[in-house]
């Protein structure tokens, strides 16, 4: 029997969902489970005694301020370092950034100074389900606009900007989560042509973009001429350094700065000195870009052994991506096969991945599924796709 309660909740969150992702994980902690779910780096991956020196030197010479209040904006010396890092792509100076607690707060701070309750969100089709989840909480209508193997399609976008007329248009161009795919250079130049002609703010998500395996290198979308000063670029450490830091940073220039640094006051005040000092003494003092192209090796051993092992297995209606980096890998099994329908009994048999239709916010497709292939050794890969061929009667 429900207690009552005096607490109503408010009506924004009546279509708020969980995130199905985290729901999976808090249900799939057991040694038996092979988790094929969450965006989840592996551990073991992590340079430990890196970050071990890193925080000792931050607690050893900068204890006091490492535990006391700072400025909302971030600690100067992290904010040097990440400009410097972010101007290999796109120039930029540290006043053109803002540290947040991971990109996911970069998403909600954004949909917070942008959206009013009604206003529209423009996003792929299917797109990160926890945008999703941070854009309706504003209040705003997503929608979709056409989207094929190579990124949003150009024509569509600017027929739905002048159908919907958007706040901003969201997309993740490099290694997309969920699908993994990636514009090339030739689409974003066509990307950027409508979003400047039509004056449509862009929110741009990179959290996956130095994970590269394979393919040619192309910018993001706000280094592109004259995208810059309508572009919010969001960056992260989460999946170049370790996730539990929960540092990541945006990049924008105008009011929109001071907008967010306002409503990152209300969410938390500032993001935890402690890591953001102990992530700047990493970058001054360890070689990262050793480490990403370390990881990303590891990570392309995976991936071949997830995309090989599938293709052996699938059915003739299924069709799978081969992203050239990243960390997830995108299943359309057709069919009539329902992969949610399908979860529990996947979990039973030791194996879980995400259904694919929370990424959808129209027009779900019911048969797809998210795989990650970056937490597990191929031996374990090649162990749980035994599983799941299974449960899906490949076997």
């Amino acid at each position: 029997m429900t207690s009552p309660t005096a607490f109503e909740i408010a009506a924004r969150f009546a279509s708020v969902k969980s995130s199905p992702v985290r729901d999976i994980l808090s249900v799939v902690g057991r040694e038996d489970v092979i988790t094929f779910a969450g965006g989840i780096p592996d551990a073991s991956l992590f340079e430990l005694d890196d970050f071990h020196a890193a925080y000792d030197y931050v607690l050893t010479h900068q204890g006091q301020r490492a535990l006391q209040y700072a400025t909302t904006q971030g600690e100067p010396e992290l904010l040097e370092l990440l400009a410097a890092r972010t101007s290999r792509k796109l120039p930029t100076t540290s006043a053109q950034l803002q540290v947040t607690s991971g990109s996911q707060e970069g998403i909600y701070l954004v949909g917070q100074v942008l959206l009013d309750p009604g206003d529209v969100v423009l996003v792929e089709q299917p797109t990160y389900l926890a945008a999703v989840q941070a854009f309706t909480l504003s209040g705003a209508r997503l929608i979709a606009v056409e989207t094929d193997d190579s990124g949003v399609l150009p024509d569509a976008l600017d027929a739905a900007i002048a159908e919907h007329h958007p706040k901003f248009v969201y997309l993740i161009p490099t290694f997309q989560n969920p699908s993994g795919r990636s514009m090339p250079v030739d689409r974003r130049a066509a990307v950027a042509e409508v979003l400047l002609r039509t004056r449509t703010p862009l929110l741009e998500d990179d959290p996956y973009g130095e994970l590269r395996f394979e393919g040619v290198s192309a910018p993001p979308l706000a280094a592109l001429p004259g995208m810059a000063a309508q572009t919010v670029l969001l960056s992260s450490a989460s999946k170049i350094m370790a996730p539990g830091i929960r540092i990541g940073w945006l990049r924008a220039e105008g009011p929109i700065l001071r907008a967010i640094e306002v409503a990152k006051q209300a969410v938390g005040l500032q993001s935890a000195v402690t890591d953001q000092l102990a992530v700047a003494r990493y970058l001054a003092t360890c070689d990262l870009d050793a480490h990403i192209a370390h990881v990303s090796r590891i990570y392309r051993t995976r991936r071949d052994a997830m995309a090989d092992g599938l293709a052996g297995l699938l059915p003739a209606s299924a069709t799978i991506t081969h992203p050239e980096g990243g960390m997830f890998l995108w299943a359309s099994l057709g069919g009539g096969v329902d992969t949610a329908e399908l979860l529990p009994k996947a979990v039973d048999n030791g194996i879980a991945y995400v259904p694919g239709w929370p990424f959808f916010v129209a027009d779900p497709d019911h048969s797809a599924m998210r795989l990650s292939y970056v937490t597990n050794s191929p031996e374990v890969i090649a162990e749980g796709l035994s599983r799941l061929a299974k449960v899906f009667g490949w076997a």
